[in-house]
């Protein structure tokens, strides 16, 4: 009788283990032997027997193990959670194994190819921290409801081919999770281009948006243990980030890793999509991931493995850091030509501080590197030099995120006050962080910063420049504006519709040019509705 309670105590602890503990059944988890060590010790406590001692005629008891094989099997898992993974996963044995885990990284020609030319109004201005600010503001402007749920973590994904910041609604509390057992109802979406458009989504098409697996559920809900419980106990999972369809429905969009190092070596294999409502779960390879699900590959996994490939480069007794490389501040989710996202960071040399050695793109489905060979700031160099431009006004500045502009590979940030609404916008060159335009509005922003290049005559690489285009014409009208302490001149010209600006700093024949005078200018050839000039030269003077 007392072996077979024993047996229904240990039974009753391992069904709490799984429920609670949810270890994986894979080698390389430690998961799985841990729960085998507390049930190995559950049953030696409930199996120990008393044991009379005698000591100078005082008798004593003492608590011995009837058997020997749980001490043994103690004493093998712990040499298996120890010995196994420093043999099968220590970097000085598996050097290479590391370094190849992000597989070929291959090398590209120019940053700029790879990011396609992009308009004003597409540009990121809003970060994840501002776009919890927004997301707080319209929750707070339904009390009934703020009251109820709170945000989940804001996900950046591009949405029928615009970019936006997408968090869920989620449980308050244990008691707000009882009382709503259909699950929250609606998640938040901020434009990342423009943070007016900021809306709640409790609808599509026609039917209530229900997020009954989430983080913060309970019990069957809650949606490690609902993916555990529907068969995902032999595999590991992570990265539970939460994504729309390009209908709207939300999904929990879950990281499917082996370990392929010993313990070590996290390598995604696919996904798993979760209905936040009925709970399914589609499980999907690399391959054959719908087109919509923006990222497959964990971003921690990104830079763990291209540090290994770039510290372990001359194999790891490199003690004098020679050729070492190491990534400079994280990964950023960008969007490159070919409309797929990609993981983003600077390489810079063990050691240095604000230049890199070049920049890689990840892609975040697939995992293809590019390693792109140029020399450039880092992104706490580039918000260094944009804060610096407005340095009276202590402003912070965003994570920078590059773009092309006019071929220019060109980091542009907000920058935001103690308060993280953003004031400014600033716009500077990846390959030279002194080269910097700031303004109230993009468009200003991007004036001073083709000014402040267009005066940097070398300092640019001419090949990466757009080309330029020359025009002869007659001015039909001019008139100036003061911006930032700069003067600015705007003009057309006969047979052009577009609007012309340039600064006096371009030609000292700006401020005194009129209407009907004959002018040449060059340009850059880009998309511009308000064209920034690069040179200008009044064929007038000397002639009146």
């Amino acid at each position: 009788m007392k072996i077979f309670l024993a047996l229904v105590v240990i039974a009753i602890a391992a069904l709490v283990i799984l429920y609670v503990g949810m270890p994986v059944f894979a080698f390389g988890f430690l998961g799985l032997p841990l729960a085998l060590a507390v049930l190995t010790a559950i049953w030696i406590v409930l199996n120990m027997k008393v044991v009379p001692q005698y000591n100078a005629g005082v008798q004593t008891f003492q608590l011995k193990p009837k058997e020997k094989a749980p001490i043994y099997i103690l004493v093998a898992i712990f040499l298996y959670c120890t010995v196994v993974p420093m043999v099968t996963s220590l970097p000085i044995l598996h050097t290479s194994e590391y370094r190849d885990l992000i597989g070929k990284v291959e090398i590209g020609e120019n940053l700029s190819t790879h990011m396609a030319p992009i308009s004003m109004e597409r540009v990121r201005v809003v970060d994840q921290s501002l776009a919890n600010i927004l997301g707080d503001k319209v929750l707070g402007a339904q009390p009934a409801l703020g009251s109820q749920v709170r945000l989940g973590t804001f996900n950046i994904q591009k949405v029928r081919n615009n970019l936006y910041w997408v968090a869920p609604l989620l449980h308050s509390g244990f008691f707000m999770w009882n009382q709503n057992e259909e699950g929250t109802n609606g998640y938040v979406m901020v434009n990342a281009s423009n943070e007016r458009d900021v809306k709640l989504v409790q609808e599509v098409n026609g039917k209530k948006v229900r997020i009954k697996y989430q983080p913060e559920a309970y019990f069957n809900d809650f949606l490690e243990r609902h993916l555990y419980l529907s068969g995902f106990y032999k595999v590991g999972l992570t990265d539970y980030s939460f994504e729309i369809d390009d209908d709207g429905v939300p999904y929990w969009v879950v990281t499917k890793y082996k370990k392929t190092i010993g313990f070590s070596g996290e390598n995604a294999t696919g996904v798993v999509l979760v209905n936040t409502e009925t709970g399914k779960c589609d499980e999907y390879g690399i391959a054959n991931t719908p087109v919509w699900v923006d990222r497959i590959q964990p971003d921690n996994f990104i830079e763990n493995q291209l540090n290994d490939w770039g510290n372990f480069v001359k194999g790891y007794f490199n003690f004098s850091n020679e050729s070492k490389l190491q990534i400079t501040q994280g990964v950023t989710l960008v969007y490159g030509e070919d409309n797929n996202s990609y993981w983003y960071t600077g390489l810079t040399s063990v050691g240095a501080d604000e230049a890199t050695v070049g920049f890689v793109l990840v892609n975040t489905r697939n995992k293809k590197a590019v390693w792109y060979r140029q020399s450039g700031a880092t992104e706490a160099a580039a918000q260094k030099s944009a804060r610096g431009k407005v340095q009276e006004k202590r402003f912070s500045a965003s994570q920078p995120v590059p773009y092309n502009i006019n071929n220019i590979p060109t980091y542009v940030m907000t920058l935001k006050d103690d308060g993280g609404l953003v004031k400014m916008f600033a716009m500077v060159a990846i390959e030279d962080y002194t080269i910097v335009g700031v303004g109230n509005t993009l468009t200003e922003t991007l004036m001073a910063y083709k000014n402040a290049f267009n005066m940097a005559g070398n300092k640019i690489n001419p090949k990466s420049t757009t080309k330029k285009q020359i025009l002869n014409s007659i001015v039909l009208r001019i008139n100036s504006d003061i911006k930032n302490g700069n003067s600015f001149y705007y003009f057309t010209v006969d047979g052009k519709p577009n609007i012309f600006i340039g600064s006096s700093q371009i030609s000292n024949e700006l401020p005194v040019t009129l209407a009907g005078d004959s002018i040449a200018i060059s340009y850059d050839d880009d998309t511009q509705g308000l064209i920034d000039i690069s040179s200008f030269k009044n064929r007038s003077f000397g002639k009146r």
